[in-house]
C-alpha cells in the first residue's frame, strides 16, 4: 500500500477512527496497530509478511534469552546469533547476487568461466529498514543501554509500526517503546499538525518529485542522445526528485503517527540548505545517519583515536551506507564520494563548523552563505549522477557526456510543462527557505509573522489543487527498493 494511493487515503482515516473511538483501552489499540501494521504490509506482498513475523519473534525472544543470561558467553552467543540470522537474511536477499555477480567477474579477469546460481526473488520492501530496528533494540540490550520488552505485541508494533515500516525512519527502541507503552490522549493541535505534514509530504511527492521523475528517467535513460547542458539538468532534476520523494514519504509518516498520538524521528532538516557537507549529513536521512553513528562509528573509536583512525572510520561508515542502500558498485563509489567530500573538513576540524540553521532569523543569506549553500549542492549533484545509474560504465559516460563543449548549449529539451515544473520547484524550495527553523514548512503557517485563518486556507486550497492537477504520473517511493 503506498502513501500516495487512494487505498491509504482510505486506510488511515479508518484506523484514526476505530484507533480513538471504538479500541480505547492501550492494549488493545496496541493490537489494532499491529494488525494494520500487518495488514498495510502484506497489502505489497502478503507472503513477506512471514519474514516480518520470524525477524520479530527471533529479536523478541533474543532480548528474553540476553536478559536471562547468567554469563557473559551466553549472552554473547544470542547476541551474534541474532545479529548474523538478520544481517544473513539481509545478505540473502539483498545482496546475494551482488557478490555473486562480482566474483565471476572477477574470475573472468583471470580468464575463468564459472556459472553460479543465483536467486530470482523479489526483495521483500523495507527489509533494511525493519533489520535496523531489531539490531538496534538487540545491540541497546547487549549493551545494557535498556531492558528486553516482554510484551509481544508492543515489541512487535515497534518494529512494524506502520508509518515507519517501508522505508523509516529507522526507530530506536529507546524513543518509541517508551511511546507504545504508555497511554496515549489524543491531542487535536498534533492531529492537525500531523495533516498538515502529510499535505506538505503529498505534495513533495506527487506535485514536485514525480514531475521531476519524468524529466530525470528521460535523460538518464536516454543519456546518449543528450548534450552536457541537458545532462547536467537530469542530475538537478533527480537531486530535486529524491529529495521530495524521500523526504515526502518521511513527512507522510511523521504526519500519520502525530494522528495516533506517537512521534517519530525527525528524518529531515532542509539539507539543501547546507554550508557543507558534512552539515548535509546531520540534514539528509538523519536516522540512519545517527544509526551508524552510534552503532558503528562510535564503537570503531570515532575521532577518538587520533586522526588516521578517524579518518578510516569515516571512510568505513561512508561506505557501508552507500552499500546499505543498494547492491551495485554505484551505491559504493557514491559513498566514497561523500567520504572524499567529508575529508577536508575532518582533516581541518571544520565538520561541527555549521551547526546553526543557516541565515537564522534573516530572509537573506549572505553572499558567503549562499555560494556555500551553492557549492554543498552541485558537489551532491554530482555523487547524485552514480546514485541514480544504472552501472559504473552509465555513470562515467554520463559524467564524460556532461564534460564537453555541448555543457555551454542551451538544452533543447524546453517545453511548456516543463517551465511549469521549474516554477513548482522554484516556489517549493522558496517556501522551504522562509520555513526553514521549523520541523516542516507547513508547521504552523503564518503571514507576516501573524496567524491568518483566511491566508492558511488560501494555501491549503493551493497545494490542494496543485495535487490534484499538476501531479506527476505515480512513481514508486524511491527508498521502496532499499
Amino acid at each position: 500500500m503506498l502513501f500516495n494511493s487512494i487505498s491509504y487515503a482510505f486506510f488511515l482515516p479508518v484506523v484514526f477512527f476505530l484507533y480513538w473511538f471504538v479500541v480505547k483501552r492501550l492494549q488493545y489499540q496496541n493490537m489494532m496497530l499491529l494488525i494494520a501494521s500487518y495488514f498495510f504490509y502484506a497489502c505489497w506482498d502478503w507472503r513477506f509478511l512471514f519474514l516480518l513475523m520470524f525477524s520479530t519473534v527471533l529479536d523478541y525472544f533474543t532480548g528474553i534469552m540476553m536478559s536471562k543470561s547468567t554469563s557473559q558467553a551466553h549472552r554473547r552467543f544470542w547476541f551474534w546469533m541474532s545479529v548474523c540470522v538478520n544481517l544473513g537474511f539481509l545478505g540473502i536477499f539483498k545482496y546475494y547476487n551482488f557478490f555473486i555477480g562480482s566474483f565471476t567477474d572477477l574470475l573472468s579477469q583471470f580468464g575463468l568461466t564459472v556459472h553460479p546460481a543465483t536467486i530470482k526473488v523479489i526483495l521483500p520492501v523495507g527489509i533494511s529498514f525493519y533489520t535496523f530496528h531489531g539490531l538496534s533494540y538487540v545491540i541497546d540490550i547487549y549493551k545494557n543501554k535498556i531492558k528486553c520488552e516482554r510484551n509481544f505485541v508492543d515489541y512487535a508494533v515497534f518494529v512494524s509500526f506502520f508509518p515507519l515500516l517501508v522505508a523509516g525512519p529507522i526507530e530506536r527502541a529507546t524513543h518509541l517503546l517508551p511511546q507504545i507503552k504508555q497511554k496515549r490522549i489524543f491531542n487535536y493541535a498534533d492531529a492537525v499538525n500531523g495533516l498538515r505534514q502529510i499535505l506538505w509530504g503529498l505534495f513533495k511527492k506527487i506535485v514536485i518529485a514525480d514531475n521531476c521523475a519524468e524529466y530525470a528517467n528521460m535523460i538518464f535513460n536516454n543519456s546518449s542522445d543528450y548534450s552536457g547542458s541537458t545532462l547536467v539538468l537530469g542530475a538537478i532534476f533527480f537531486a530535486v526528485q529524491i529529495y521530495g520523494d524521500f523526504s515526502g514519504y518521511s513527512d507522510i509518516a511523521l504526519g500519520s503517527a502525530k494522528l495516533l498520538g506517537i512521534t517519530l524521528l525527525r528524518n529531515f532538516a532542509f539539507p539543501y540548505f547546507s554550508r557543507d557537507i558534512a552539515e548535509f549529513w546531520r540534514r539528509w536521512h538523519i536516522s540512519l545517519t545517527t544509526w551508524f553513528r552510534d552503532y558503528l562509528y562510535i564503537p570503531l573509536g570515532g575521532s577518538r583515536e587520533g586522526m588516521a583512525k578517524a579518518i578510516r572510520n569515516t571512510f568505513i561508515i561512508f561506505l557501508v551506507s552507500g552499500f546499505w542502500h543498494g547492491a551495485n558498485w554505484t551505491f559504493i563509489v557514491w559513498g566514497a564520494i561523500h567520504a572524499c567530500y567529508f575529508l577536508p573538513l575532518l582533516l581541518s576540524k571544520n565538520n561541527r563548523k555549521n551547526i546553526e540553521i543557516v541565515a537564522k532569523g534573516k530572509l537573506i543569506p549572505s553572499f558567503r552563505e549562499f555560494t556555500q549553500i551553492l557549492t554543498t549542492f552541485f558537489l551532491t549533484v554530482f555523487a547524485w549522477i552514480f546514485f541514480r545509474a544504472e552501472n559504473l560504465t552509465h555513470a562515467f559516460h554520463y559524467l564524460a557526456a556532461i564534460f564537453d563543449k555541448s555543457l555551454f548549449s542551451i538544452p533543447p529539451i524546453f517545453s511548456i510543462k516543463m517551465c511549469i515544473v521549474f516554477l513548482l520547484v522554484t516556489a517549493f524550495f522558496l517556501i522551504e527557505w522562509i520555513n526553514r527553523e521549523k520541523e516542516f514548512a507547513l508547521l504552523q503557517v503564518e503571514v507576516l509573522n501573524k496567524k491568518s485563518f483566511v491566508f492558511r486556507w488560501i494555501l491549503y486550497i493551493t497545494i490542494i489543487t496543485c495535487i490534484i492537477c499538476l501531479g506527476g504520473s505515480t512513481q514508486n517511493f524511491i527508498y521502496f527498493q532499499f
